[in-house]
């Protein structure tokens, strides 16, 4: 991808170069204009939007619905803690190997998301507390009470803690290409091992009851499309290996739902019990 051709052209507005760095479609004449739109630019458009958005859809609906009950039990803040670890460590992982721009804006908004649902949860849980005990804050260094704060701002503490550090570190090893793709390897393998604790729920209960199949699908799916997506696009070899990993967890899972069925196994009586979500 090369900016010859818009660098050359003053009739560009911003909104081209936005475009074109986001969707790399490159001018093509001398009118200004992007050049031809064809049937393979409009898919690449939409492919890139969808890498953008699509990442975050799912848990819209999440945030929605705490928000309408006022309840925040199911939703479990560790799937918070693990997209933000990942996706931190991809943000810097572009400054060592530059990916496609979609990629870094989707890591981009999947945190600002992430930090929405933790504000939203803490809110919801403070406002249930009938008697206020002593609040659980980063600064205490108590490690029996890590990620299960009783305030939002010890959650930004600790994002700011961790995305410094990390900074710090990616900063001084920049230019260690072992150090670089181990980076990536890591960020992509957490966002990959995020159906684990599910696949083990299971195996332990001998059961899939109260596991939504139609969320699992909407995985294998998201997750199919995603690394076909890194696949196409020649992305970096780290994106391939753990989007195909992260089929083979889905399937996994989904296989689960035949071996189990739908008895309760050892969830008798617990139906109402957390699932991983």
């Amino acid at each position: 991808m090369t900016f010859g051709p818009l660098l050359k052209n003053p009739l560009l507005n911003p909104l081209d170069i936005l475009r074109f760095l986001i969707f790399g479609m490159e001018g093509q004449d001398d009118t200004g204009l992007l050049g031809k739109i064809t049937v393979w630019a409009v898919l690449d458009w939409f492919s890139s939007l969808a890498m953008i958005v699509g990442g975050v859809l799912p848990y819209v609906p999440q945030y929605l619905k705490i928000k309408k009950t006022q309840n925040a039990d199911g939703f479990s803040l560790y799937v918070c803690l693990t997209l933000l670890i990942a996706n931190i460590l991809r943000i810097l992982f572009w400054f060592g190997n530059h990916y496609e721009l979609p990629l870094l804006i989707q890591s981009i908004f999947m945190n600002l998301t992430m930090l929405a649902i933790i504000q939203l949860c803490v809110k919801v849980k403070q406002s249930k507390q009938v008697i206020h005990g002593k609040e659980k804050l980063f600064t205490d260094f108590d490690w029996r009470f890590f990620w299960k704060w009783t305030d939002f701002r010890s959650y930004l503490e600790f994002v700011a803690v961790f995305t410094l550090s990390s900074s710090l570190l990616t900063y001084l090893l920049i230019g260690n290409v072992i150090f670089v793709e181990a980076l990536g390897f890591t960020s992509l393998f957490i966002e990959a091992m995020l159906g684990i604790p599910q696949f083990y729920d299971n195996y332990v209960s001998k059961s899939t009851l109260g596991m939504s199949r139609v969320m699992v699908f909407l995985w294998l799916a998201g997750d199919s499309f995603k690394t076909l997506y890194f696949f196409t696009k020649q992305s970096p070899i780290q994106f391939c290996i753990c989007g195909a990993l992260q089929i083979a967890v889905d399937l996994a899972i989904l296989s689960q739902t035949v071996w189990f069925g739908s008895t309760p196994g050892r969830r008798k009586g617990l139906a109402g019990s957390h699932v991983v979500q």
